[in-house]
């Protein structure tokens, strides 16, 4: 049995006539209304859980979200379980799902980039894939996995890299690790699971009991200084993750901030602005990688800002240790 546990996004919506805008209107029956031939790949059941639209999902909806996932996932008829999920923040629950259950179920998110009003609704036929991928055997311990125009993506790496295309998500640098081919699931390659470091809430079928959500995203741009670091600070943010310029450098004019931040006791995670590569300490230039390694700066890997602020959420509920956090991160480079 595949549960399909519904939260909205643009698979749920139509457009409103009086305004010609799409907004959240169909509950999970009348998606699965649209689905045929469901029932020739596993039997579902629905939940409804929320009918958000992406930009108004937040971390306490993901942990809310997660613990039903954990739930259904402990039923020992469960093959696999599906997320229907707006696009704009998806790849962003995707992955704190990915850190958060520990399950070796499947668990597939789907959305869709029109609605039920335009031609060329691609709901039903992602939602369709999507149970077809978690009730496949070959899904089983993959983590948490993309499913989006026929293409299988990890969480780890999906990305919503256009605004509204058929093919908005992709994995920029290594490419999908499966696709559906006339209805079968093809595999070509295995990515790695981040998250082989034990948490505190294992026996409630999620790693940590509780998320560290007080953690802020800032970009780096041309002559940045470090106004928004100290904004960050002043609010209370318990952690800091920064997306940085090239390899993992920053204008010098940010470092002060840093420094504030490494005297609070406040940890800062360094990822890229860019699509692809990982955050590594190359430059020594005031600013450069090398520059703030000496400040104490972890390193993200090869994840964007995002997912590393996913990622932290999760490690500060683990730990404040420093070294421990640095190790943590050090999975993904």
């Amino acid at each position: 049995m595949v549960p399909i546990l519904f939260t909205g996004g643009t698979i749920s919506m139509r457009l409103d006539p009086a305004t010609g805008a799409a907004v959240p209107a169909l509950s999970g029956q009348d998606i699965l209304d649209h689905v045929p031939g469901l029932a020739a790949i596993a039997e579902v059941e629905g939940e409804d859980v929320s009918r958000l639209p992406g930009p108004h999902v937040t971390p306490e909806h993901m942990w809310r979200l997660a613990r039903r996932a954990a739930a259904w996932l402990e039923r020992p008829d469960v093959q696999g379980l599906v997320v229907t999920h707006g696009t704009d923040t998806l790849e962003e629950t995707a992955y704190l799902l990915d850190l958060l259950l520990l399950s070796e179920k499947p668990v597939v998110i789907v959305g869709a980039i029109r609605t039920i009003s335009e031609a060329g609704w691609d709901g039903p036929a992602n939602l369709l894939a999507a149970v077809r991928v978690a009730a496949a055997p070959e899904s089983t311990g993959r983590g948490v996995l993309v499913v989006m125009n026929e293409q299988i993506l990890t969480a780890s790496e999906a990305q919503k890299i256009h605004t509204e295309s058929a093919g908005s998500f992709a994995s920029p640098e290594f490419g999908p690790v499966g696709v559906l081919d006339a209805g079968k699931v093809l595999y070509v390659r295995r990515a790695t699971r981040h998250g082989a470091w034990t948490g505190a809430g294992a026996d409630t079928g999620l790693r940590v009991a509780r998320l560290e959500t007080t953690v802020d995203l800032i970009k780096s741009a041309a002559g940045a200084d470090d106004r928004f670091l100290r904004c960050s600070l002043a609010a209370g943010a318990t952690g800091i993750v920064i997306e940085a310029m090239g390899r993992g450098n920053l204008p010098p004019a940010m470092k002060p901030g840093i420094e504030a931040a490494s005297a609070a006791g406040v940890p800062v995670v360094l990822a890229s602005r860019y699509g692809a590569g990982s955050v590594q300490e190359r430059y020594g230039y005031a600013g450069g990688g090398h520059d703030l390694a000496q400040l104490g700066v972890i390193f993200a890997g090869r994840l964007n800002g995002l997912k590393a602020r996913m990622k932290l959420m999760v490690a500060l509920a683990c730990t404040r240790d420093d070294e421990e956090l640095t190790a943590i991160f050090a999975e993904t480079n």
